[in-house]
């Protein structure tokens, strides 16, 4: 799945919108950054939406069969939002917590206990071990760009 769209603040760290973009910079600071959608890009809601279309395409195409998405930091944490049935608060505390890192694992899992028919649970978040199973780097360190656009 392709990351959100950033627009015209696409690469701007968030000094750089300021300066460049200041009414931009006001608009997300008022809308917070789970409604704010810059010129050319998408909020999260958007995300979501696009989102949710995937998810009923998924269901109805490859029902209780396994799925694998690949995806970057907003498309994940826009995924679990709408899979937990989280709240914009509690997505965004989320959001606060270290990046997602490059190459990790969020899975769920089928379970027939959870609700009226079962429901998929969290199994593992933002988990490096296959990664550092090869002995390949993983990216620690936050992207200044990627942080500050979110």
């Amino acid at each position: 799945m392709r990351e959100k769209e950033f627009g015209i603040l696409d690469g701007l760290t968030t000094v750089g919108i300021r300066n460049s973009f200041p009414a931009q910079a006001e608009f997300r600071q008022i809308l917070g950054k789970f409604y704010h959608r810059p010129p050319g890009g998408e909020s999260w809601c958007d995300v979501i939406l696009r989102l949710r279309s995937l998810m009923d395409t998924v269901s109805l195409h490859y029902a209780g069969r396994r799925v694998m998405i690949f995806a970057h930091q907003v498309v994940v944490l826009c995924l679990r939002y709408i899979i937990e049935n989280l709240s914009e608060s509690e997505i965004l505390k989320i959001d606060r917590e270290p990046d997602v890192a490059n190459c990790s694992v969020t899975e769920y899992r089928f379970d027939s206990n959870v609700g009226k028919a079962g429901n998929l649970v969290l199994a593992r978040y933002h988990v490096t071990a296959p990664i550092e199973h090869e002995d390949a780097p993983v990216t620690r360190a936050p992207d200044p760009v990627v942080a500050a656009r979110g």
